[in-house]
């Protein structure tokens, strides 16, 4: 290829010479001179070319050479790695055979070991058998012996040795039973304040979801963007303004008010809606509604404050404390209504103190405002006692009603019978089956008490009570306990449980005994 190309190269050059003669026009004999310099030089090139070309193919004859060499080379190095591979491959099986036959050889030894380990057991199970009997023989031989010289029956002198025994251990059992019953007081403590915490933690949620939270319903989830508005702007001027959390979720078509102030609840509800309605949502305008919306609030809670006082007949009243009966609507304790609280305990007492020859209108307007410091308690510091007797002392109540908001608290003795009919009608206000989520906790306790009743006797591993706390299953320790004590256990902590626990109707007590042989088959 490389003369192909030289050859080419001389014939191109000597056609250029050539042409460029005959583009000058020359005379023969000039022609016939530049032609023999042109051939010269074509034969020099060619002689080059071919030079060049042998140089070429000895480069390539060295290049092979090297290629070989550098084959031959790795080929040798594949060998030898191969052939380490190999040796190390033959280690690692003749390893592995000499283990397997050690632990072949371990496992044909423990073999041997167990069944000499077994016919031994066997040789001595025998071997016990044979001592028990004569063992036996001899009690029956003591026994025989002692009934002739003490002139006593076995059944007596057994009855003789019972009694001895009983009075010696009798000291040591009392030891015993006070050491397990301070224990079982102690861990019946601390199990119940677990389980109060436990179920204070679990039914926080519910309590919350239900009555810490307002459902505002919203015609499509655009809204949700406009109320939340460019950078959060309109939530967060929402949430200052209204001082409630806004909840914005996937919930479709509703967002939550969420605030412990249910009177400021009350407020951001009403104000969520109208600005819904309205459809204008910027916070110029939010704090346009909310105004609105607050005077609403105050001019409703004082008129049925008012309305609250017309309609008991207790006399004339100042406007302010109209005005915090009507926030007790939004007041709630342990889950029941402030003010339907405050309603029933002022009729309740009407009825009592007329039954007992009081002053009815007096006994209703010391239960009206009992718990007025209810109202106070978001706004100001201290307890809701001490805020009341204060504010009606301000307005210049009677003694009554000071003495009634102390004393239902326990926090001055009752001078009078219209505090009297005040005190024991919060307590059925208060104890009225649903009215307050008390009866969660009572519950909780009865439970909590049962099953530490069983627990604290001895043999017994675990108790549960079930079926709403009607039934208690106590499982008991089968070695510690035989079937005849199963018996006493039950009627010992039915017992119990008649005299230390209150509960309706009859609580069914199962005390089980399980004992369990486990086999291998192999």
């Amino acid at each position: 290829m490389l003369n192909e190309i030289l050859l080419g190269g001389g014939t191109a050059i000597v056609s250029g010479v050539i042409g460029f003669f005959i583009s000058k026009k020359l005379t023969s004999a000039n022609f016939e001179v530049y032609t023999q310099q042109a051939q010269a030089k074509a034969n020099a090139i060619e002689n080059e070319a071919q030079t060049l070309l042998e140089r070429a193919r000895l480069r390539a004859r060295e290049v092979e050479l090297e290629a070989q060499k550098e084959f031959d080379s790795a080929k040798d190095r594949a060998r030898a790695d191969f052939a380490q591979r190999e040796e190390q491959v033959r280690k690692m099986e003749s390893d592995f055979k000499h283990y397997k036959k050690i632990e072949e050889q371990k496992l044909q030894n423990e073999t041997r070991h167990i069944k000499a380990q077994k016919v031994n057991l066997e040789r001595n199970e025998k071997s016990l058998a044979s001592l028990k009997k004569r063992y036996e023989e001899k009690i029956d031989d003591a026994l025989h012996a002692i009934e002739h010289s003490a002139g006593m029956t076995q059944e007596e002198a057994q009855k003789v040795l019972l009694d001895n025994i009983e009075a010696k251990a009798r000291g040591e059992i009392s030891h015993i039973v006070r050491k397990y019953e301070n224990k079982a007081r102690e861990e019946a403590q601390r199990k119940a304040n677990y389980i109060l915490a436990q179920a204070t933690s679990r039914f926080a949620g519910e309590f919350a979801s239900e009555r810490l939270t307002n459902l505002v319903h919203l015609d499509n989830d655009e809204l949700k963007g406009r109320i939340i508005g460019k950078e959060g702007r309109n939530i967060k001027a929402l949430e200052t303004l209204l001082g409630v959390d806004i909840i914005i979720d996937d919930t479709p078509n509703a967002i939550l008010v969420s605030s412990f102030n249910l009177y400021r609840r009350a407020i951001a509800t009403k104000t969520l809606q109208l600005l819904i309605e309205d459809g204008r949502i910027q916070p110029a305008r939010i704090e346009e509604i909310f105004e609105k919306v607050s005077n609403e609030f105050e001019e409703r809670i004082l008129n049925e404050g008012e309305e609250v006082v017309a309609e008991l007949d207790v006399g004339v009243m100042h406007p302010d404390l109209m005005k915090l009966i009507g926030r007790l609507r939004y007041r709630a304790s342990y889950g029941q209504n402030a003010l339907a609280h405050t309603l029933e305990v002022a009729n309740l007492a009407g009825v009592m103190a007329a039954e007992m020859g009081g002053d009815p209108t007096l006994a209703k307007r010391a239960g009206l405002l009992h718990d007025i410091g209810k109202a106070l308690t978001h706004e100001h510091d201290g307890n809701h006692v001490d805020l009341g007797a204060e504010v009606c002392r301000r307005y210049n109540e009677d003694a009554v009603v000071i003495n009634a908001i102390y004393a239902h608290h326990d926090q001055e003795e009752i001078k009078s019978i219209e505090c009297g009919a005040v005190c024991a009608a919060d307590a059925l206000s208060a104890a009225r089956p649903g009215a307050r989520r008390e009866v969660l906790e009572s519950f909780l306790k009865r439970v909590t008490e049962i099953e530490d009743i069983a627990s604290a006797h001895t043999g017994v591993k675990q108790a549960y009570a079930i079926n709403a706390g009607r039934e208690i299953r106590v499982i008991v320790n089968a070695t510690l306990v035989n079937d005849d004590e199963s018996i006493l256990i039950a009627r010992e902590i039915a017992s119990e449980i008649e005299s230390r626990v209150q509960y309706p109707g009859e609580i069914k007590v199962n005390v089980i005994r399980e004992s369990r042989a486990v086999e291998y088959a192999k």
